[in-house]
């Protein structure tokens, strides 16, 4: 431990940032200081150390042999103070911090948390819309809801509700669509990435994704269903996406047929970490809320 006192902490967590994410740019946004600030903050470090920990490149940073040996000891140390951080600030019973996706907090969740208040009106809850799976042991999150199949290691994965799909599009679009075939004569809106194809709806009716035409493409589902409610075309989407527009008149689903793309919402906590009351209130009222929309 004596030796910690020859080296500022400002350095080695600029040389633990910039040997994780390869760039300067990318140490400065994690840090929330310049660019400027963190090369020179590495190169103090380099000072101190007495030996160099980077190669300058033209894309980047690359660690020299040393600088490798020194990042591995590095990474742990911030990741174990960093967990114990966290589990300083997390264990109260009456701060919840919720990790979700930015298009399920803004199209589901954001709208149903005045009745989780009106409940519990102690806890206070903070979202952080991310859709990267934290380790609630290692972070500030006490609960992730996310989508998929709920194989993550070191967590503890509850599965909430299946997801299932079908088309929706604006009222008037409807009126045009009569059986499944008639999509090849509307327009089709599309995600770049999406989670699944039109396939696992069409499959099921007999038909395949090859019958779709052309459409605009968004860059994620919730400006998708946007341009559904605006006419623009039909969308594959799903009960928390295109519910609610739906209960108001914005939406219409032309079929009623609802098929499971295989992969549900889960609710994941804490492998390891007993489960606070503000967790338990909160993984109470979700599945109330998820239960309702299926009766």
């Amino acid at each position: 431990m004596r030796n910690l006192s020859r080296f500022h902490l400002n350095g080695l967590r600029a040389v633990e940032a910039a040997g994780r994410l390869g760039t300067l740019r990318a140490a400065a946004d994690e840090l929330g200081v310049t660019i400027g600030a963190v090369s020179q903050q590495i190169l103090r470090a380099e000072e101190q150390i007495g030996r160099p920990l980077f190669e300058r490149l033209p894309k980047g940073l690359r660690p020299t042999p040393f600088g490798q040996d020194i990042l591995k000891y590095l990474s742990a140390g911030f990741t174990e103070i960093s967990a114990g951080l966290a589990l300083a600030e997390r264990r109260r019973d009456d701060v919840l911090t919720v990790s979700v996706a930015p298009v399920f907090a803004s199209k589901w969740l954001v709208w149903r948390l005045q009745r989780f208040h009106d409940l519990f009106p102690d806890i206070r809850i903070r979202i952080d819309a991310d859709v990267a799976l934290v380790d609630p042991d290692t972070s500030d999150v006490d609960v992730c809801i996310r989508v998929g199949w709920g194989n993550w290691p070191h967590v503890k994965a509850e599965r909430l509700i299946d997801q299932l799909i079908f088309p929706v599009c604006s009222p008037r679009l409807a009126e045009r669509l009569r059986k499944p075939a008639d999509l090849a004569t509307v327009p089709i809106i599309r995600e770049p990435t999406p989670m699944f194809g039109w396939d696992a709806w069409l499959g099921p009716n007999g038909l395949d994704e090859s019958i779709l035409g052309g459409g605009p493409v968004f860059s994620d589902a919730s400006l998708c269903l946007d341009a559904a409610v605006a006419g623009q075309g039909v969308f594959l989407a799903w009960e928390t996406l295109a519910g609610d527009a739906m209960s108001f008149g914005r939406l219409s689903a032309p079929f009623p047929d609802r098929y499971s793309t295989g992969i549900a919402y889960w609710f994941v906590t804490s492998g390891t970490l007993p489960r606070t009351r503000a967790v338990a209130a909160f993984h109470d009222w979700l599945k109330g809320e998820l239960a309702s929309m299926e009766t």
